[in-house]
């Protein structure tokens, strides 16, 4: 058995350093963050990776937008597969619709007088989404009609992407890029009952099989499979399914803080993906049982200390 070693501080440690320390503890929690960062450069520095970012939760309206999109610019991910609502607050960023600290003590019925939508301790104010309406009825009348009669989420993103002006915009660095957003629940969010009322009048037809595709492809290319699966959910299954057509993900990490017992998938360990054959083995694998707004960052960083 090998010794745990005391975690050390010292003033001016840098983050690489500290989580250099967790790794070498070895233990729990920070046991878990150091093999995450460890794993996370592993992908990052092997160009035969394929890396798989997956999004669940309020990721962009709690403070990642920037780590992502950065991520994103230096080709560091290959594909996002993501919730509706996070490119959702991506271009309402882009707006320049801001979301605000609130409090989870707040007094929702005064949040709705004052018009305001609350996430947590994050607020938003509703007149954004109008906005976001507004903009979203004008950029789809740019689009030709006979493309928008078969047209896949990702590659409407695509085309939002190319019309945001915003150097710190998923959607935008992804489109420059030419990484594919994936957003299998993209209806399930504020701008897919937009994009239905929208289709109401005028011809939009979304072609979720063209994702699926979209995704296997990347799948089938990969000579190795890495994942980093934020929160769970849609993203997390969709990201993990696709990948059993090559017998699974070679690394995984996930950062999430829901349970295993109660049996549902974003609980779930990576070791049961491994009956699934959505993950080959457990020992490029670690489940950090954690807040990703405080994980992510630690972990990145580390990791991209010196990539």
């Amino acid at each position: 058995m090998k010794n745990l070693k005391q975690i050390s501080l010292k003033k001016g440690i840098t983050v690489a350093e500290l989580v250099e320390e967790m790794d070498s503890c070895g233990v729990l929690g920070a046991g878990k963050i150091g093999k995450a960062s460890r794993l996370v450069k592993q992908m990052f520095e092997d160009s035969d990776y394929t890396v798989f970012l997956s999004l669940a939760g309020p990721l962009v309206a709690g403070g990642l937008r920037t780590i992502v999109a950065k991520l994103l610019e230096n080709e560091n991910v290959e594909v996002v597969v993501t919730t509706g609502a996070n490119m959702v607050h991506d271009m309402l960023e882009s707006l320049g619709c801001k979301h605000k600290i609130g409090t989870f003590r707040a007094e929702d019925k005064q949040l709705k007088e004052r018009d305001i939508g609350r996430i947590g301790d994050i607020y938003i104010e509703h007149r954004a989404f109008r906005k976001l309406e507004r903009w979203l009825y004008t950029l789809l009348e740019e689009i030709p009609e006979a493309k928008r009669l078969r047209i896949s989420p990702s590659d409407l993103l695509l085309e939002i992407g190319k019309r945001i002006d915003d150097d710190n915009s998923i959607l935008a660095i992804a489109a420059k890029k030419n990484i594919p957003i994936i957003c299998p629940g993209l209806t399930d969010s504020i701008a897919g009952f937009q994009l239905w009322t929208y289709s109401q009048d005028k011809k939009l037809v979304l072609d979720s099989l063209g994702d699926i595709s979209k995704l296997v492809d990347k799948v089938y290319e990969a000579k190795k499979s890495g994942v980093i699966i934020l929160g769970g959910g849609m993203p997390k299954h969709f990201t993990l399914f696709a990948n059993t057509f090559r017998e699974g993900v070679d690394t995984a990490i996930q950062i999430t803080t829901d349970r295993p017992e109660p049996g549902g998938l974003s609980g779930a360990s990576l070791e049961e993906a491994i009956s699934w054959s959505k993950v080959k083995s457990e020992d490029d694998t670690v489940t950090v049982n954690c807040d990703a707004t405080i994980a992510f960052p630690l972990i990145i960083a580390s990791a991209l200390n010196d990539v």
